[in-house]
């Protein structure tokens, strides 16, 4: 891995996993510093960022790490909820008995997860459980397409998910709609998927804790 992809990786984590907060001035001078590198090749990975909207350029400023923005998360928890219904309804007549147990071995370790108060493994394995449900159901691609236009939504889900009855909110439903699936169901997951993926979008608790955040 060539140096310039080591950074933008080491940049991109850190800005996902909120070390670097929404509003942080990317200084080259310090970057440089950092990572003992010239400012030519690091100016190729702060451009690369702001492509992917890891981060913005603002005049007299310069490079700022994003601020989330919630009609972006919206727009994707949209087309998530809607893909994820006909996924999961095509599931409950196709799911095969190695991808329930596949499934199950998700939730397995995300009950660990949560009583460890490990958010990293259990984000981890959140992606893992919806990952899996297009791969069942040969939607891999749109998982892939979707991974592409996330770094607004991964970061709304980890402030979503700092408190530990969330994190049990959220593996509950997925039990829910795995049960859903094996029992076909099919009436009760859109509701349970809109719900899932989009109930807490327009709280004005979340907007209010974490203002400082998010794009004005």
């Amino acid at each position: 891995m060539s140096i310039k992809a080591e950074i933008m990786n080491t940049l991109k984590h850190e800005i996902l996993t909120l070390a670097l907060k929404p509003g942080t001035i990317l200084s080259e001078t310090a970057l440089s510093e950092r990572f003992q590198i010239s400012r030519t090749p690091l100016r190729d990975v702060l451009k690369q960022l702001a492509l992917e909207s890891y981060t913005d350029i603002y005049p007299k400023k310069g490079n700022i790490v994003s601020y989330i923005d919630l009609e972006s998360v919206e727009q994707i928890t949209y087309l998530r909820s809607t893909l994820e219904k006909e996924i999961l309804k095509d599931l409950s007549s196709q799911l095969l008995l190695t991808g329930v147990h596949e499934l199950k071995d998700i939730l397995e370790r995300q009950k660990e997860a949560i009583g460890q108060n490990d958010i990293d493994s259990f984000l981890n394995l959140d992606d893992a459980f919806h990952r899996a449900l297009y791969r069942l159901a040969g939607r891999e691609f749109l998982w892939n397409l979707i991974q592409q236009s996330n770094v607004h939504y991964l970061r709304y889900r980890r402030l979503h998910m700092l408190k530990t009855e969330k994190l049990e909110g959220i593996w509950k439903e997925h039990q829910a709609l795995l049960e859903l699936m094996v029992h076909k169901e099919t009436g009760k997951i859109g509701p349970l998927i809109h719900h899932h993926l989009r109930e807490d979008i327009h709280s004005l608790d979340f907007q209010e804790n974490f203002s400082e955040y998010l794009k004005k």
